[in-house]
């Protein structure tokens, strides 16, 4: 059913617009929405798509519903390249969901749309400049209109947001956490293929690397979280990481980024952010949830079980940082995405049998201190550790609609009364004091504790 409303017609507002519906992850998006369309305890009543071509978002919605008949799904036509289409979808929608990528080139706008019509916005970004960037030019504007903006809740950055989250509640006081390394594995049956719009978003970041550092020199410094503890030891390029049986090298993602914001936020607002709407139980609720987090310094590695693993990685990553730089480097990059990243990415995408086979484990291996008050006597040692995981299907196809379904059947619901009005904002300062953890784990997204054990005098690192 494809449509634009009569002049002389009501407007019809959707629930959900998802806008990008035809592309890689888009139609899987689509996929996971249809699951909960009209089901009798979502509040996802109606649903939209939208994108430049009607015909591919047809057959992104047959395929999408298959072997069931597609449902009277309509359809409508919005072109990131024109804003007055862009305007007329947002004025449609409660919330928009973008998987239209990559976002510094064709995020901005649909952003502005959203912001201007006053409707929700949510999206599976994983690029640092792109938030930032939106944060900067829209934060207050949203606030105003009452527009809730939120990149990355797709597997950028809810795993390591909520990942962080779930160890820091381990250390119950006076035991606290230092810091936090996220190891994440990726597993499969048959080969691992990763998302093409990752690829290209990593290729164009390297290129955009000093411009990102200059914007961050322009603005104001942001409030850093009170961490017990000396910083962390910079440590070895490879680490063989026993404990969790892996080899690991570091992992240049958003998620250390994202997490450093919603730690940023929590600090300038330690009981979290006020909802628009919320009862006295639920305030005592959020206050509750924000108290029990604590603050940690926290990084990414990639893994592998075997040494080889990581040299292949670093490779890729050699490969994207020095042809990244150049524009002749970046065409090469694009072009052959399957050569120079070893076959770990192409323009086709992976098959179904190689998403089904596919999976990811996150562990998150904390060290801290038993008891804080040790610090003051000048013991600057950690004494403890708490290693927890998260473990998902596949990342880009998989994993990512789930959170991003789950992230907007909250803001559908009744729960919108206790997240902010508006604002651009990360996902953990967001969604942590709400049930999405939970959400997760009923679709297939794990959280776990490891061990949890004293640290020998001689072995705290």
């Amino acid at each position: 059913m494809e449509g634009e409303e009569g002049q002389n017609s009501p407007m019809i507002i959707y629930d959900i617009i998802i806008l990008g519906a035809s592309g890689f992850t888009g139609k899987y998006v689509v996929r996971e929405a249809i699951k909960f369309l009209g089901s009798p305890f979502s509040p996802l009543k109606t649903l939209a798509l939208a994108g430049r071509n009607p015909s591919k978002l047809a057959q992104a919605l047959e395929w999408a519903s298959h072997p069931n008949t597609p449902p009277a799904i309509p359809i409508l036509t919005a072109d990131t390249t024109d804003p007055p289409s862009l305007r007329r979808l947002c004025s449609q929608a409660r919330l928009v969901l973008n998987c239209v990528g990559p976002f510094r080139l064709y995020g901005e706008p649909v952003v502005a749309a959203c912001v201007e019509s006053g409707c929700d916005y949510l999206d599976i970004c994983g690029e640092p400049e792109f938030m930032e960037r939106m944060e900067a030019a829209y934060h207050d504007k949203a606030a105003e209109k009452g527009s809730l903006v939120v990149s990355a809740c797709g597997f950028d950055s809810v795993p390591a947001e909520l990942g962080l989250m779930f160890n820091s509640r381990q250390w119950v006081s006076p035991a606290a956490p230092n810091r936090v390394e996220a190891y994440l594995s990726l597993e499969s049956e048959k080969s691992v293929v990763g998302n093409i719009g990752t690829y290209e978003s990593a290729v164009l970041g390297v290129a955009s690397a000093g411009e990102l550092q200059e914007f961050r020199r322009s603005r104001p410094r942001r409030a850093r979280p009170v961490i017990p503890g000396p910083p962390p030891p910079k440590g070895a390029t490879i680490e063989h990481q026993k404990k969790v049986g892996v080899w690991a090298v570091k992992l240049p993602s958003a998620d250390s980024i994202v997490v450093r914001r919603t730690l940023s936020i929590l600090t300038e607002n330690p009981h979290g952010l006020a909802g628009v709407n919320e009862s006295d139980e639920q305030i005592a609720k959020r206050e509750a949830f924000w108290s029990s987090v604590k603050p940690a310094h926290f990084g990414v590695k990639i893994s592998s079980k075997s040494l080889l693993g990581i040299f292949r990685i670093m490779t890729v990553g050699i490969f994207i940082g020095v042809f990244g730089k150049t524009a002749i480097g970046r065409w090469l990059l694009l072009k052959f995405p399957s050569v120079f990243s070893l076959g770990w990415f192409r323009k086709k995408g992976p098959s179904e049998d190689e998403v089904r086979s596919a999976s990811f484990k996150m562990w998150f291996v904390g060290h801290g201190f038993s008891d804080c008050r040790v610090l003051t006597e000048g013991n600057k040692k950690a004494d403890y550790e708490i290693i927890t995981r998260v473990m998902g299907p596949e990342i880009g196809y998989l994993t990512t609609p789930i959170i991003l379904l789950q992230c907007a059947l909250i803001v559908l619901s009744q729960q919108r009364d206790n997240l902010p009005k508006g604002g651009v904002f990360p996902p953990g300062i967001v969604f942590g004091h709400t049930d999405l953890q939970q959400r997760l784990q009923e679709n297939g997204i794990s959280f776990d504790v490891v061990s949890n054990i004293a640290l020998p005098a001689e072995s705290s690192n």
